[in-house]
């Protein structure tokens, strides 16, 4: 089974996105801020990272650069509503592997983490 972990400190969308990953079979791990992101993520391995763009404790771009400063090398996908071009840009820059705008069907999500997960095997 594959694990995700998820990391967005909006709860409704949080617990919209947990069920739909749930339901698909995936094993999920949820963190409200980036601070417990981190701990989870020093602490378990993951087979991709969602990570909401603006968090507490830890922005979303700041956590990629701490997870690819510890050199893990977990696919991360960033969900955000943040979309102009230029914040895509700072996001890839940074280390992350995909960008997701928000808002999103939770049917275009699973399909984009399928595709991602896919490549992976």
């Amino acid at each position: 089974m594959q694990r995700i972990l998820l990391a967005e400190d909006e709860e409704v969308l949080r617990m919209l996105v947990v069920d739909t990953l749930e339901d698909e079979g995936y094993l999920i791990d949820e963190a409200c801020d980036g601070e417990e992101a981190y701990e989870l993520i020093r602490k378990n391995d993951y087979d991709l990272i969602l990570l909401d763009y603006m968090m507490p404790v830890y922005t979303g771009l700041e956590l990629i650069e701490m997870i690819r400063k510890d050199q893990i090398q977990t696919k991360i996908m960033m969900l955000s509503a943040k979309s102009q071009t230029s914040d895509q840009q700072k996001v890839l820059e940074a280390g992350a592997d995909f960008f997701m705008s928000k808002p999103f069907s939770p049917i275009q999500l699973v399909e984009r983490i399928e595709e991602i997960l896919g490549e992976a095997e």
